[in-house]
């Protein structure tokens, strides 16, 4: 069968059908034509502005040592548990993230004291301890939130912060008898909690004599005199006349600095000869394929800056300094309460869905914060510190994610970035490309290094808002 075209059809060559071809085409015209290009684009360069933002700090020698005042404070953690069905049990070992605990080495006694645990699962608005009654139990929160509640100067309540997994209150039982509760305890949400009543802490006590002479020596260590922070105390004379006799101090170091060593992200870059060779027109492979890798090394080095569970700052962020939501969403009050606990934060760190639901609570509130200008970059912010965007804050299955705040500098006692420049064949600070040399298959490496790592200075330095629900 043949088939026929009507007058004036275009054929699949481009051509009119019954007319002769008049011009070059376009598809034979490029073969001639240099297209216009542009360079190789990447999806996951982010903005990256903790590495920006941070100072960074010269280490010659490979690793940053952070010399403090001797501390009396004894620890401050948070207790793990394991479950099994709906019945949940106290991780034996943990319990040394007790003050009270703190370096006591009897595995045995510990999950002694672990077997004395009471479970109990209550719902929301219920009062667990109530102000002025004894202080008779330890409780550690394994699931839920429990809200603080305080008595104001004139009689009225007052919040003073969120309990959350892992926190406990009642941990003055083992040290110090005759006691009451400074606070009334309510659930915020359906909590599941242990306990463990004083007496049966007693009876541990006089059966193992481990236990028994550990906690004379935290007696002994909580009779130091500190400041506020726990740091062993300065003996000053004020307000006196005349010639008294002037008290004699000086000031005690910790005998045990912590040390930072530079971490390494690195990667092996490989390039073939003859591409470098022949295909360097318009734009050359090799300052391309670098390029691109070096933005992988940084969003690399940002994420590790975060995350790494040795130095990252959401792993390193003193217990004391890290709070949860009053509510799940991030409200101004909670980043009022984060702001409060350091003098000169800089800025702030949030995943980008956290500063929208940040924005949705002022929204809701009616409440329209003035941006604020960094660098400048606008940004939005709160109380004049801007809220700068990070995806490297990791958020969880059950939708929640967390928000940094932090004073940076060394002259500020902040925070600081750690790297060390110079290094052989330095691309970038702290960045260096080796070439490694060209195998039997004519392919060049280069072996890329990025060093660095990030120190909190003092703990105030470094605030985690934890537990911020992005779904409401």
């Amino acid at each position: 069968m043949t088939e026929t075209m009507e007058p004036g059809v275009a054929t699949p060559n481009g051509q009119s059908n019954g007319q002769s071809q008049l011009s070059l085409g376009t598809d034979a015209a490029r073969n001639l034509a240099t297209t216009t290009k542009t360079p190789p684009q990447m999806q996951n360069i982010t903005s990256r502005w903790l590495l920006k933002m941070l100072p960074w700090v010269q280490v010659n020698g490979g690793a940053y040592r952070v010399n403090r005042r001797l501390s009396y404070t004894i620890g401050d953690g948070r207790v793990t548990f394991t479950n099994v069905g709906a019945e949940v049990r106290v991780v034996p070992q943990e319990l040394r993230e007790l003050p009270q605990l703190r370096e006591f080495d009897d595995d045995d006694t510990l999950a002694a004291l672990a077997d004395r645990f009471e479970q109990q699962e209550l719902p929301t608005d219920q009062v667990i301890v109530e102000f002025g009654n004894p202080a008779d139990r330890l409780y550690i929160i394994a699931h839920g939130k429990v809200s603080k509640i305080g008595t104001g100067k004139y009689g009225e309540q007052t919040s003073l912060g969120t309990l959350t997994d892992g926190d406990f209150f009642g941990a003055s039982v083992f040290t110090q008898p005759d006691v009451i509760w400074e606070f009334t305890a309510k659930t915020l949400t359906p909590c599941i909690i242990v306990s463990v009543p004083r007496q049966a802490i007693e009876q541990l006590i006089e059966r193992s004599d481990a236990l028994r002479t550990h906690l004379e020596r935290v007696r002994a260590a909580l009779s130091v005199p500190t400041n506020r922070k726990g740091e062993a105390a300065i003996d000053l004379a004020s307000g006196h006349s005349g010639e008294p006799d002037l008290p004699g101090t000086f000031v005690d170091y910790d005998l045990a600095p912590r040390e930072y060593p530079l971490s390494v992200t690195q990667t092996v870059l490989r390039i073939h000869t003859r591409v470098a060779d022949l295909y360097n027109d318009p734009m050359n492979q090799m300052e391309q394929q670098l390029r691109l890798t070096v933005h992988a090394l940084r969003e690399a080095q940002e994420r590790e800056l975060i995350n790494n569970r040795e130095f990252g700052l959401l792993h390193n962020a003193d217990l004391q300094q890290r709070i949860s939501t009053v509510s799940g969403p991030p409200t101004p009050d909670d980043l009022d309460e984060l702001v409060s606990r350091r003098r000169k934060t800089r800025f702030f760190l949030a995943h980008p869905r956290a500063i929208a639901a940040f924005g949705r609570e002022c929204t809701g509130r009616g409440i329209y914060p003035e941006p604020v200008e960094r660098d400048g970059r606008v940004f939005a912010g709160w109380r004049g510190v801007p809220m700068l965007p990070c995806d490297k804050i990791p958020i969880s299955d059950t939708g929640t994610t967390s928000i940094l705040a932090m004073r940076v500098g060394a002259k500020d006692e902040g925070v600081v970035g750690l790297h060390q420049t110079g290094i052989p064949d330095e691309i970038e600070p702290g960045l260096g490309s080796r070439f490694a040399g060209i195998n039997e298959q004519a392919v060049i490496s280069y072996v890329l290094s990025a060093y660095y790592s990030v120190a909190v200075l003092v703990p105030d330095a470094l605030g985690v808002l934890e537990n911020v629900e992005l779904g409401r």
